[in-house]
């Protein structure tokens, strides 16, 4: 994945044919090898299971002190949140039952459902959410601002506790809503008492399947198993709202790292779902009647990126940020990935994803005609010295690694001395925290990707809303932006809003905070005969049904 042109080019010649063939081979070979370890030899054979392959290895349990969308994935299976948005973006109560708002906006009363209760059989309760919330807030970026903004969070009885602000703060109901990492979940205040960069390794939530930490084999598989205990709501499931019907008795989370295996695990139905599909085998799976595809609508899609670390040499130089700027030529980076063209935007210079309520070019006339001469010609300005530019490149999550491989490739070609650092997609999410030189195990550069729901707002985007802080790895600091950052959360005016949102946005891409690689959809491939998934580009396994 993720050639250089000439490369790229041989590929799409190969790619319907003698590729596919050989890929296939080595698939049947690994196959064999792999499914005897990979598939379940205890499961009843009367359980209804839902096998899956996710897009990482799950390997932290703590959806606070992780933002990897594992993670995440895990945490909607086990935790539960109190408001969640549908597919029309509306937040609706979720474990709340209702939600208060006094009339000059600064206190929010909020009121259980009842009959919560955690997977532990105690019951849910207001101290329970206050906790979560405060340790969330200790964390989360947007949390981190509302925690900032409250005068006062106190239960006013078992079911029932309230929020004040100290100032105005207009996204309460956003914040405590907020669909993607860091998910603000609740967790026993047993638990919720835990630092937040400390990781929990207990699996208590509410949820509607429990995880045993007990039977997790990392490197094998994570199982979770239906909550009989679970009482959903009475509306139907839209987006991450209502009624979350279990309707699998136990799902589990595959580790398949060999891309032809998990296809030909698809094909024998003894995987069910694939969250990430490897560009190269779309074309075939397309004709394959008994797979289907998720679409992504909007905000779904995802966004490729390359995070500069401000804090260490070179990229803590301006002008050398504007070099490396003026390698991201988006077509190259899409090509790179082998996604169909259908399935991917080149030229999409937004922050907030193109398509979305927020989509602008502010602030991006440097990027349209991106050049390797300009690049050079620009560290020559900034002194360039020869330093190691250390590139974390993700080796087992398809389109990550062929935006490293094109990062690479194009930094050579500018003279850049590059220093590649391969590893697994956990591995590489531990290392991104690191702030040492380049030298003592540090690094330059973070090729990651971006969930659109994560970019919608300047708040939770991690190229802005991280400004001045260290809740996301690459510490860039602008004073104008915080400023700006600071007048968004308390302006109520929607005009206003997009005003400062375009703003911060010319300012991101004028500090260089983070470079695009180009917007896409990765849909995931799964058994035709599964049925009512749920398609907001969030691998969630409630409603879904086979029939």
């Amino acid at each position: 994945m993720g050639e250089n042109t000439s490369s790229a080019n041989s590929r799409t010649e190969l790619r319907e044919g003698e590729l596919m063939k050989f890929r296939f081979l080595l698939g049947a070979v690994a196959l064999v090898q792999s499914l005897a370890m990979a598939m379940p030899t205890t499961t009843n054979a009367q359980e209804r299971v839902l096998r899956a392959v996710l897009d990482a290895e799950l390997q932290v349990l703590d959806p606070i002190a992780s933002t990897s969308y594992i993670t995440r994935s895990y945490a909607y299976m086990v935790y539960d949140t109190l408001i969640a948005v549908n597919t029309k973006g509306e937040y609706k109560p979720q474990m709340l039952e209702s939600w208060e708002v006094s009339a000059d906006g600064l206190t929010y009363t909020f009121k259980l459902r009842p009959g919560l209760k955690f997977h532990d059989g105690s019951a849910v309760t207001s101290e329970d959410c206050i906790a979560s919330i405060r340790r969330w807030g200790g964390r989360d970026g947007l949390g981190r601002r509302l925690i900032a903004a409250t005068k006062e969070l106190v239960a006013v009885d078992a079911m029932t506790f309230r929020l004040v602000l100290s100032r105005p703060f207009g996204l309460v109901i956003e914040a405590l809503g907020k669909p993607s990492s860091n998910v603000p979940v609740i967790m026993p205040a047993r638990l919720a008492s835990t630092e937040p960069s400390r990781p929990i390794t207990e699996a208590v939530g509410s949820g509607p399947y429990t995880f045993n930490p007990a039977t997790w084999r990392q490197g094998d598989r994570a199982v979770f198993m239906r909550n009989p205990n679970y009482v959903p709501r009475s509306e139907p499931a839209d987006g991450l709202t209502g009624g979350k019907v279990a309707h699998f008795d136990r799902v589990e989370f595959v580790s398949m790292p060999d891309a032809s295996t998990r296809i030909n695990a698809l094909l024998t139905g003894d995987i069910h779902y694939i969250q990430r599909t490897s560009p190269d085998f779309i074309p075939q799976l397309r004709r394959n009647r008994q797979i289907k595809f998720t679409t992504e609508p909007g905000l779904a899609q995802q966004m490729g990126a390359v995070r500069l670390n401000h804090a260490q040499p070179p990229f803590n130089n301006p002008l050398l940020r504007k070099a490396f700027q003026q390698l991201m030529d988006q077509e190259e980076f899409m090509a790179g990935t082998g996604l169909p063209p259908d399935l991917y935007m080149a030229g999409c210079y937004s922050m907030y994803m193109c398509n979305s309520p927020y989509a602008s070019d502010a602030g991006a006339e440097a990027l349209r005609n991106v050049s390797i001469d300009r690049a050079k010609q620009l560290m020559r300005e900034g002194g360039y010295n020869n330093e190691p530019v250390v590139v974390l490149q993700s080796t087992d999550v398809p389109v990550i690694n062929a935006i490293a491989l094109v990062t690479i490739d194009r930094l050579r070609r500018a003279g850049f001395n590059v220093v590649p650092r391969a590893a697994d997609w956990s591995t590489v999410a531990q290392l991104r925290w690191s702030k040492e030189p380049a030298d003592k195990g540090g690094w330059s550069l973070l090729p990651i990707v971006w969930f659109g729901y994560d970019l919608e707002s300047p708040l939770t985007h991690y190229g802005i809303g991280f400004n001045c802080s260290d809740g996301y790895p690459g510490w860039s600091c602008d004073e104008r932006s915080k400023t700006l950052l600071e007048q968004y959360v308390t302006v109520s005016d929607p005009v206003k809003r997009r005003e400062i949102a375009f703003e911060l946005q010319a300012r991101a891409h004028d500090i260089v905070s983070v470079t695009l690689a180009g917007q896409y959809s990765s849909p995931a491939a799964m058994r035709a005969d599964l049925h009512d998934y749920i398609d907001i580009g969030i691998p969630i396994f409630w409603n879904v049904r086979r029939q």
